[in-house]
């Protein structure tokens, strides 16, 4: 009897008249990311959206198209969003000297040699090193850069945005010297000079000396960091920290349909961003959606610039700094309140995680579902972690763990460890955590992300068992932290984050199907297509 109302079934849908569609993709190992997690085998897309999602034999039915994917049982999963990224700033270093992966201050030295005899720049800048993964753990000092260009200002940014290592020739162009006082970090002295290190607030100066780039360098920059994001099967970035020239630029670059990926803009917090954009209002498009504010708490555990409750384990009497004073973060989220834009802010140590905590909350008494996020949410007191529960969202970044697992405990010692990087237990309280990758600190890759959020092992699988194995996020649970959650906490669950009738048609075909392959499989994964809104803007035929 089943198979007789199955034959007619099919009778009676050859008989309807089949929808012109513009794509098919059937034959697939498709992960919805709907509300109950469903499978399915294809779907059908027109005008950039999904119009139905079913089994192959329904879609072939229902539908016509001369564009027909037949994805030979290949997964296929909705585009990633990266939750917290530095998409502008990714671009903007491929235009500087690359120093990540670098082993040793004299590695650094040669690839900036290098560098400036090729581009012959007026200003050198590099970004990427990072002193932990090097024999010598200890910040390096500009005696070396000085004696190789003393007539060349040069800023090496580390690998997490929080220092600059400067030569003498920056530091004279910026008027930083002995007497230099600036609160929010750290000018590092020896002998009462500056050694060339400057954490957090300080590099400002520094940046009010660098030549601008060029209209052509920023509009490059955008469309490279485009071929990357793409590459990976991300759709949707969120840049946290945006200036309103770059905004503007965006905008410009999708109205001409060079830009095409979907971009969540958080303006940096500038006096003269929160001044436009606040009066202004929400922006919104189909590819740019600009409804928040970027702030920071604190600077970074790796350069010590996280503020602390207790002093660091390592440098006794030291506990970090606020980068924006603890009154004006409550004055930012009283102001930020009054608006309909989300305030997300940067907070890696207890200290500052807790700070943000209560401005929210104070802030947000009386307000309903208005998803401000705790960008980081690195190390959080044990005891405060009970703020998640009143619609607060972590947005973590789970390679940050596995990056920082060698030498975090270090910092922060046995027993504040236990609220670090503690994805499960925001989850629990949160109710959902959405995840990036903090790109260009960490590598662009989502697959890492999502190898760490599930395994917590480098590459070579060290840990046994995992760094902190209590707070393993389950492969489901990643996922949607990759998609639907990380939609949600944009305001765009409706959509997109998951593959269903009436979203964007957003989503990737992958080599292999990272829900199931074995743990250590997942950093190979790899997209064969990227498609955006029905569109293949990745990969061949």
């Amino acid at each position: 009897m089943r198979y007789l109302l199955f034959f007619l079934f099919l009778v009676l849908m050859s008989c309807v008249k089949k929808q012109a569609v513009d794509l098919i993709v059937t034959n697939a190992n498709i992960y919805t990311v709907d509300s109950i997690f469903s499978r399915a085998e294809a779907f059908a897309a027109k005008d950039g959206k999904f119009v139905a999602v079913g089994t192959s034999k329904e879609i072939e039915a229902r539908f016509k198209t001369d564009m027909v994917v037949d994805a030979e049982g290949k997964t296929i999963l909705p585009g990633f969003i990266d939750a917290h990224c530095h998409f502008y700033g990714l671009g903007m270093n491929q235009q500087v000297v690359d120093l990540k992966g670098t082993k040793s201050f004299d590695e650094v030295i040669q690839r900036v040699i290098e560098f400036q005899d090729e581009k012959k720049s007026s200003f050198i800048r590099g970004r990427g090193w990072d002193q932990n993964d090097w024999d010598v753990k200890e910040f390096p000092t500009k005696e070396k850069l000085d004696e190789l260009f003393p007539e060349t200002p040069l800023a090496l940014e580390r690998i997490d945005g929080h220092a600059y290592l400067v030569n003498q020739k920056a530091l004279d162009l910026a008027n930083i010297n002995g007497s230099t006082n600036v609160e929010g970090g750290e000018i590092v002295m020896s002998e009462g000079k500056p050694t060339g290190i400057l954490v957090d607030n300080p590099m400002g100066l520094v940046d009010a000396v660098m030549p601008k780039p060029s209209l052509e360098t920023q509009e490059q920059a955008l469309l490279d960091a485009q071929d990357i994001c793409f590459s990976y099967g991300l759709t949707t970035v969120n840049d946290a920290g945006l200036s309103r020239e770059v905004i503007e630029l965006i905008q410009e670059l999708q109205e001409e349909d060079r830009l095409k990926l979907r971009i969540y803009a958080m303006i940096s917090n500038y006096p003269e961003n929160l001044d436009h954009f606040l009066s202004k209002g929400r922006i919104k498009t189909d590819r740019l959606n600009v409804r928040s504010v970027k702030v920071y708490g604190d600077g970074a555990l790796g350069s010590r610039g996280a503020a602390l409750k207790q002093s660091y384990n390592d440098k006794p009497g030291h506990f970090g700094a606020m980068v924006t004073p603890v009154d004006k973060i409550y004055e930012l989220a009283e102001r930020i309140a009054a608006t309909d834009y989300q305030m997300n802010t940067h907070a890696i140590g207890d200290s500052a995680n807790v700070v943000v905590l209560r401005a929210y909350q104070k802030a947000l008494t009386g307000k309903n579902d208005r998803r401000w996020k705790v960008e980081h949410a690195q190390v959080v007191d044990t005891k405060d972690l009970s703020y998640f529960d009143d619609g607060i969202i972590p947005s973590v970044q789970p390679t940050h763990a596995t990056s920082d697992m060698y030498w975090a405990e270090d910092r922060v010692g046995a027993d504040r460890i236990h609220g670090a990087y503690a994805f499960k237990t925001l989850l629990d309280k949160a109710g959902i955590v959405v995840l990036g990758t903090d790109f260009p600190v960490e590598q662009v890759s989502p697959f890492l992300t999502f190898y760490a959020a599930v395994a917590r092992q480098d590459l070579e699988r060290f840990p046994e068992g995992g760094f902190l194995p209590r707070e393993k996020l389950s492969r489901e649970e990643t996922l949607k932290g990759m998609t639907i959650w990380a939609a949600y906490s944009n305001f765009e669950e409706n959509e997109k984050g998951s593959i269903e009738s009436g979203k964007f048609a957003d989503f990737m075909i992958l080599d292999k199907d990272i829900m199931t392959i074995p743990e250590a499989a997942i950093p190979e994964a790899a997209v064969l297509n990227t498609f955006l809104s029905g569109e293949m803007v990745y990969g061949g035929q």
